[in-house]
């Protein structure tokens, strides 16, 4: 039985707002973050039945970031990708398009990749670009906090 579109729509959303709750979450259990990881597959899945272009960029984000939370480079790594591919594939720039970068700096931060600190500066140029104000201030402080949380190994 297949779902009306608006409730399609509105399930997508729901589950992409719930895995931001878990994600902001301090105390998530193991059983959390099961539910968390299983509810961003279900919200881009949802999206690719009715979604937009942009709306997949952001579900193969938002895949990206609960991996890397979670600490699995591999995954967190496919699923940047995969929103940089259809960012290229669709002409999506701006906002998307730095995020795209950013999913792909924080995962190879968490997976150790020497690309990282490139893939960061990709990022940051990407951001550069965004045309509005509030969401460049946005993506900002997302690289800001990637960057404290892995800093540059200091030179000799």
């Amino acid at each position: 039985m297949a779902l009306a579109v608006g409730d399609e729509r509105m399930l997508a959303a729901e589950l992409f707002n719930r895995v931001w709750e878990l994600l902001e979450r301090t105390d998530r259990t193991p059983a959390d973050d099961d539910t968390m990881l299983h509810m961003a597959h279900a919200s881009r899945h949802h999206w690719g039945q009715v979604g937009e272009p942009v709306n997949l960029v952001r579900g193969e984000w938002q895949c990206s970031r609960v991996y890397a939370v979670l600490g699995r480079a591999e995954p967190a790594t496919y699923h940047a990708q995969r929103c940089l591919d259809l960012c290229v594939e669709h002409e999506i720039g701006d906002f998307d398009l730095a995020y795209a970068y950013e999913a792909l700096a924080r995962a190879a931060y968490v997976g150790g990749d020497p690309t990282a600190a490139a893939l960061l500066e990709q990022a940051r140029e990407a951001a550069a670009t965004i045309a509005e104000a509030d969401d460049r201030a946005l993506v900002e402080a997302d690289l800001q906090a990637l960057t404290t949380k892995h800093p540059a190994p200091a030179s000799d």
